[in-house]
């Protein structure tokens, strides 16, 4: 392999939680008088944890959030954690395939809980094991800031420059790059409209990958192969 270990965010690279979870916000949001698309929300929300998000949606709609919004998404998330959500394409074969001694983690901006969930219903708790991380419980500072990354790499026991993240988000690519990580920007969820491999170039990502086909290519090349 090229890399010495391989992080994966969560949402939006291992499941396909993104466009059911945004669309749920546009939509909750619009009933309270904001209306706001499932693309709005993906673009000011995405990748944000805590009060990180909090922040950034009250800031959206120019006050406090209602006391219901807790609960919505509350029995929304118990709902999926329940019932699971589909893998993004590819996703789970391209885990089962790297070699067993690789080193793996999670950094994801979701709860332990939700991720830990979602790994048991795509069957690849074992894979992973201990090395699930949230940068709600783990870190102070959650995406974008860089402090996810290090953490899990130093979990792993690897020099964060001889790893890999695997990132979908414009924020989570953020912090990703700023690590010092080779970053691959994944563009094969369903969230993925036109023109986000651009924005995710933009926010420096060495490469992007439409599929988990190419990512398997990009970690399985020599370094400077076409």
């Amino acid at each position: 392999m090229r890399f010495d270990a391989i992080l994966f965010d969560f949402d939006g690279v291992l499941i396909e939680s993104e466009h059911v979870g945004n669309l749920q916000l546009g939509e909750y949001l619009t009933r309270i008088g904001h209306p706001t698309t499932a693309e709005q929300s993906m673009a000011m929300f995405m990748g944000l944890a805590g009060q990180d998000f909090l922040t950034a949606v009250e800031g959206w709609i120019g006050r406090s959030l209602p006391e219901d919004f807790h609960t919505d998404r509350a029995t929304g998330a118990a709902q999926a954690m329940a019932e699971g959500l589909p893998a993004v394409a590819g996703a789970v074969a391209f885990v089962r395939g790297l070699p067993p001694a690789l080193p793996v983690a999670v950094v994801s901006s979701s709860s332990t809980e939700w991720i830990n969930a979602h790994l048991a219903h795509l069957g690849l708790t074992d894979r992973f094991g201990d090395h699930v991380y949230s940068g709600r419980e783990h870190v102070e500072r959650g995406k974008p800031a860089p402090d996810l990354y290090l953490f899990g790499a130093r979990q792993l026991g690897v020099d964060i420059a001889r790893a890999a993240i695997i990132e979908d988000s414009p924020i989570g690519a953020t912090g990703a790059v700023e690590s010092g990580a080779f970053v691959i920007g994944l563009c094969a969820g369903s969230h993925c409209g036109v023109g986000h491999a651009d924005v995710l170039r933009g926010k420096g990502v060495q490469i992007v990958a439409d599929s988990f086909d190419e990512v398997q290519r990009i970690v399985s090349e020599s370094p400077g192969a076409k």
